[in-house]
C-alpha cells in the first residue's frame, strides 16, 4: 500500500506539472504567438502534453485495477524515455534538461527500491553518455543536432562532463535508494506497529464486551465513559444512556469513593427490582503522560456466592449440632428407658394410692413425650437414606393436599395446586411427603384467620422447583436467619424440629430448601430438587 500511495503521489505531480507547463506555454502564445516558436519549439510541447495525457491514463489504471509492478516500471521507462526524448529535441549536449535524468533516478528509487535506482542511474549514463557520442560524431545531425556544437566542447571538456554525470547518477541512485530503504523499512515497521495496536484494541473490546463482571470507567471527575454489557445488564441503562452520568447517579453507594482503591461490597437494587450484592474493586489509571486520567471500577454480583456461603456456614453449624445432640439423646433414652420401666413396675402395685397413680401416670406420659421427641430429634440429627422413585409431581402433592384438608386448621384455608402435569422428580415418597405436610401445617398454622395457599413449580436446567407460598402475615428478616435451627421455633407449642427435619431430608436428596418473603406479602418456601 506504501509503493501505491507514493507511486500515486508522483503521477499527480506529474499531471500537475505537465499542466503547469502547458497552460503557461498557451498563455504566452496567446499574448505573443512567435514566443512558442522561439522559446519552446513545437515537438516540446507536444511531449508535455503526451506526457499530460500518459499520466491520466496511468491515474485511471491505478484507481480501477489492483497496483502492480508493470505500472510502476513503465513509469520509470516513460521518464527516462521523457527526459532522453527532451534533451534530443532541446540541443543534445546544449540542452538546459540533463538534470531531469536525476529525477528519474530518484523516482526509481523511491518507487523501486535501491537495485533498480542503481540500474536507472547506469541506463541514464548510458543514453546521456550515447548522446553526447553521438551528436559529437554527427551521427545525430539527421534529428537537428549540430555536431559543431558538441565539436566547440572539445573532447577533453565532453569526456569530463560525461564522467561527472555518471558519478552525479551514481551517487543520487545510491543515496536516493538508502533514503528509500530506511523510508520503506520506517513505514514497514509502523504498519506492523499500527496492525498490532488495532489487533489489541480489538482484543481489548471483546474482553470488555464478553467479561463475566461489570466494568467501568470514570473521568477524575467521576463521568461514567466505559460501560460494558454486564453492567448494562445489572443497572438497566445502556452504554449510550450511561456515558458521561456521575457515578453516583448509577451506583449511590460509590458517591465519594473514586479515591480510595479498595475491595468492598454493597447492597444494590438491581434493574429487575430484585436487591443484590455487588462485589467491587475500585483503582486510578493514568495516561500516557502518567498523569491520572480517571477510574477503573470492576464489579460482580455476588449474591448467590453469599448466599452459597450462608447456607455452607449454617449446614456445617446443624451438622456440628445435629452430631453432638445425636450423642445426647442416645445418652438420655437409655436411662428414660430405665425410668419408664420403673414408672410401669410402681403404677402395676396393688396397693398404690390413688393419687400416687395419678402422678406415675404424669411421669409416664411425660416420659412417652420425652421419648417421641428423642426419636424426632435423631431422625433430623440421623436422616435415613433416601429410597428414590421417579413420580409425577401434581399428582403427588394433590394426594397430600385431599389428605391435609382434613385437618381442622384448614377449613377457612384454600390451597391451590398450580404444579405442571409434566413436572417430574426422583424423590423419596415418603420423606418428601413429611416434609409437603410439615410446610402446609406451618402455614395453616400462620392463618387462624383463613387465607390462601399456593403451590407451584418451575423448571431450570438440571432442577425443578416446587414453592409454597401462604397469604399470611409472612416473617421477619431476622426469623429467617435460624428458622430451619433444631429446637428453634415462633410457635407457643410444638418442638421446632419439624423445619430443621424438613431441610435435612431435602439436603439429602441433593436439594435445598429456602424461604423468602415475597414482594406481596405472605411467605414462600422453596424445594429446588436436582433432575436425574
Amino acid at each position: 500500500m506504501g509503493s501505491e500511495r507514493r507511486l500515486r503521489l508522483f503521477i499527480y505531480a506529474r499531471i500537475i506539472v505537465s499542466f503547469l507547463f502547458l497552460a503557461a506555454t498557451l498563455l504566452l502564445g496567446y499574448h505573443d504567438p512567435s514566443v512558442i516558436s522561439e522559446r519552446f519549439q513545437p515537438g516540446v510541447i507536444r511531449l508535455m502534453a503526451f506526457s499530460f495525457v500518459f499520466s491520466v491514463i496511468s491515474l485511471l489504471f491505478l484507481k480501477k485495477l489492483r497496483f502492480t509492478q508493470f505500472l510502476t516500471n513503465l513509469q520509470v521507462i516513460w521518464d527516462l524515455s521523457f527526459v532522453t526524448v527532451l534533451v534530443l529535441f532541446t540541443g543534445g549536449i546544449l540542452s538546459p534538461y540533463s538534470f531531469l535524468y536525476l529525477l528519474s533516478i530518484m523516482t526509481a528509487g523511491m518507487l523501486l527500491g535501491r537495485r533498480q535506482a542503481l540500474y536507472t542511474a547506469s541506463l541514464c549514463g548510458i543514453i546521456y553518455g550515447a548522446i553526447l557520442d553521438f551528436q559529437y560524431f554527427g551521427i545525430l545531425t539527421f534529428i537537428g543536432l549540430s555536431q559543431e556544437d558538441a565539436h566547440q566542447f572539445g573532447a577533453l571538456r565532453l569526456f569530463y562532463t560525461i564522467a561527472i554525470n555518471l558519478i552525479v547518477f551514481g551517487l543520487t541512485a545510491f543515496i536516493t535508494g538508502l533514503l528509500a530503504e530506511r523510508a520503506r523499512i520506517s513505514e514497514e515497521a509502523l504498519q506492523r506497529s499500527s496492525i498490532d495496536y488495532f489487533e489489541l484494541s480489538q482484543l481489548n473490546s471483546a474482553i470488555v464486551a464478553h467479561s463475566e463482571s461489570g466494568l467501568l470507567t470514570t473521568t477524575v471527575a467521576g463521568r461514567i465513559r466505559v460501560f460494558n454489557p454486564y453492567a448494562e445488564a445489572i443497572v438497566g441503562l445502556s452504554q449510550s444512556d450511561a456515558y458521561d452520568k456521575p457515578i453516583e447517579s448509577v451506583f449511590p453507594r460509590l458517591a465519594g469513593m473514586l479515591s480510595h482503591s479498595t475491595h468492598l461490597e454493597f447492597e444494590y437494587q438491581a434493574s429487575d427490582g430484585t436487591l443484590r450484592i455487588l462485589g467491587y474493586h475500585m483503582s486510578p489509571f493514568n495516561d500516557t503522560d502518567g498523569i491520572l486520567a480517571g477510574y477503573i471500577v470492576n464489579f460482580r454480583d455476588i449474591t448467590t456466592i453469599r448466599s452459597m456461603e450462608a447456607a455452607l456456614k449454617k449446614t456445617d453449624r446443624l451438622a456440628a449440632l445435629g452430631e453432638l445432640s445425636a450423642r445426647m439423646a442416645h445418652e438420655i433414652r437409655n436411662p428414660l428407658a430405665a425410668l419408664c420401666g420403673s414408672v410401669q413396675l410402681l403404677s402395676s402395685a396393688a396397693d398404690i394410692q390413688k393419687h400416687d397413680a395419678r402422678l406415675l401416670d404424669i411421669v409416664s406420659r411425660e416420659a412417652e413425650r420425652l421419648d417421641k421427641l428423642i426419636t424426632e430429634f435423631l431422625r433430623y440429627a440421623r436422616p435415613a437414606t433416601p429410597q428414590l422413585t421417579d413420580v409425577a409431581l401434581h399428582a403427588y402433592i394433590e394426594e397430600d393436599v385431599l389428605f391435609i384438608t382434613k385437618d381442622p386448621r384448614f377449613s377457612s384455608i384454600t390451597v391451590h395446586n398450580d404444579l405442571s402435569p409434566l413436572v417430574r422428580a426422583t424423590v423419596d415418597p415418603n420423606q418428601l411427603h413429611q416434609v409437603i405436610i410439615n410446610l402446609l401445617q406451618n402455614a395453616a398454622d400462620a392463618m387462624s384467620d383463613g387465607g390462601s395457599i399456593l403451590i407451584e413449580s418451575s423448571t431450570a436446567p438440571g432442577v425443578v422447583r416446587i414453592s409454597i407460598t401462604d397469604s399470611g402475615p409472612g416473617i421477619a428478616e431476622e426469623s429467617i436467619q435460624h428458622l430451619f435451627e433444631p429446637f428453634w421455633t415462633t410457635k407457643t407449642t410444638g418442638t421446632g424440629l419439624g423445619l430443621a427435619v424438613s431441610y435435612r431430608i431435602i439436603e439429602a436428596h441433593g436439594g435445598t430448601l429456602s424461604v423468602e418473603s415475597p414482594p406481596a406479602g405472605g411467605c414462600r418456601f422453596i424445594i429446588t430438587l436436582p433432575v436425574f
